[in-house]
């Protein structure tokens, strides 16, 4: 048990050490807190140079909500509970492991840093992607999670800010679903996630933004603003209930597996989810109504 306790009290102070050194900027390419700000001010200029939606005011309903959001959930979320969670679940995996004379690189199928850099991080990034999509699909698949992954659901009027407002418990389904698959490939570098993370990031805030995007030829392999507003579409088809369009940044899975569904233009469509009208508009009631609902 001390061991555990050691983990969580260094994953604090580690975490809290490298805030404190990316908000004083002694942080380079892997400065999470000034990268989000960045692709967060890029984007937003470019919503308001090219509006979809053209009615739409620049500062959007609940974008102060979505922009305290963004902010919580990418930094004080993880102060408070997700490093420490997913270390210490690291830790309670390979002591499991040990118990039955196993190591987690008995499972691996194959040696990644064998690969050339490319393929190193190419790999990395598909494999996050696809597991991001299937967790996704659960999301919506059971009343359970699916409690949670309402207040995603709730914006009512779609901007990049609304990329990151989810429930707390998203994240820990998130990491637990791919801490296995990470763990198996093994040997990444700090700078090989922070690649793929800015890359998702930049996806994900062009998904929500308010651009009439979707890229060409290449909208069957990234996702975009045109197929994932359906996503967040309140009327779906009867054989849809469950949801559309899963994608997170590559929209191959929802072609693959026949999930995609771009009907028509969703620039106006109504946003949001059945009863949405009496879901809550604030963020503390937001984030217990999971924990509350009867």
């Amino acid at each position: 048990m001390e061991k555990y306790l050691d983990i969580i009290k260094n994953s604090y102070i580690g975490y809290w050490n490298y805030i404190q050194k990316s908000v004083l900027m002694e942080l380079n390419w892997e400065n999470y807190f000034y990268g989000l700000i960045l692709i967060s001010l890029i984007v937003w200029a470019l919503e308001i140079i090219f509006p979809w939606r053209k009615n739409q005011p620049i500062i959007r309903k609940d974008f102060w909500l979505d922009t305290f959001y963004m902010f919580f959930n990418f930094f004080l979320l993880n102060l408070i509970v997700l490093i420490a969670l997913s270390n210490t679940a690291a830790l309670f995996f390979n002591d499991i492991l040990a118990i039955v004379n196993l190591s987690i690189t008995d499972f691996q199928l194959f040696d990644i840093n064998t690969f050339p850099y490319w393929a190193r991080l190419l790999v990395f990034f598909i494999i996050i992607d696809f597991v991001q999509w299937f967790t996704h699909t659960l999301l919506h698949k059971y009343e359970f999670l699916w409690n949670f992954h309402k207040v995603h659901h709730s914006v009512k009027q779609m901007g990049f800010a609304a990329h990151l407002r989810y429930h707390w418990m998203e994240p820990v389904l998130y990491n637990s679903m791919k801490y296995i698959p990470l763990a198996i490939m093994g040997g990444f570098s700090a700078q090989d996630v922070a690649i793929v993370h800015f890359f998702n990031i930049a996806v994900g805030h062009l998904n929500h933004a308010n651009i009439n995007w979707d890229y060409g030829f290449l909208k069957y392999i990234f996702n975009n603003p045109k197929m994932h507003i359906w996503h967040h579409a309140k009327e779906l088809p009867e054989d849809r209930k469950n949801g559309v369009n899963f994608g997170i940044t590559l929209s191959i899975w929802d072609y693959i597996f026949k999930t995609n569904y771009i009907p028509h233009s969703g620039r106006d469509i109504e946003l949001g989810f059945d009863g949405d009208e009496q879901f809550p508009k604030d963020f503390i009631k937001q984030e217990l109504y999971p924990l509350v609902k009867k």
